[in-house]
């Protein structure tokens, strides 16, 4: 059982090295159906030639946000012993009492042994608390591993953005974002 506690500034590269990347043998393909009485998009699961690998890098601009969310109240890392194996990273925006959770990993060594479970159940638990209606994350279309993860744990693909990611920043990746809501019970 992990302890959960908060993090603060201090734990800021400690944080930053869990955010690496992830492996998939599928992606979410994207299709966008258009008329002038009808708009859809839809997503199909398909397995992918050779396995997709995606490293997380963290620029200045990142870790400014970083900064700013470890100031902030929802800043949580889940431990075992003293080392830190997940980190989640939230902020709550009251207009539209929606918990956005910003960033969400677990160490690979940790992976598959309940610790993200745990913490995310905390971190639902933190929104309810603060008035939150929902948790939202984002994930990309070829993280099909976070997506199954956010479905076991309740989370539903309400939203699909074709054009959130700057695609000079892509490097030749083709990524959409999926959105990712959790209804909180009242």
């Amino acid at each position: 059982m992990p302890d959960i506690r908060p993090l603060k500034l201090p734990d800021l590269l400690a944080v930053t090295r869990l955010m690496t990347g992830y492996t998939s043998n599928e992606k979410y393909v994207v299709e966008r159906y258009e008329t002038p009485t009808h708009f859809s998009l839809s997503l199909h699961l398909e397995p992918l030639a050779q396995p997709y690998t995606r490293q997380f890098t963290t620029d200045a601009e990142m870790m400014a946000i970083y900064r700013d969310l470890l100031r902030g109240k929802y800043a949580f890392g889940a431990y075992v012993g003293e080392q830190l194996t997940a980190v989640a990273l939230a902020e709550m925006h009251a207009w539209n009492r929606t918990f956005w959770l910003w960033e969400f990993h677990v160490s690979e060594a940790y992976r598959r042994q309940g610790i993200g479970r745990q913490l995310m159940e905390f971190v639902c638990a933190q929104a309810y608390e603060a008035g939150a209606r929902l948790v939202l994350v984002e994930t990309q279309n070829t993280n099909v591993p976070a997506i199954r993860f956010y479905r076991a744990l309740g989370f539903a693909i309400e939203g699909v953005d074709v054009s959130y990611y700057d695609p000079e920043n892509l490097e030749g990746r083709d990524e959409i974002a999926i959105f990712m809501k959790r209804h909180l019970e009242r």
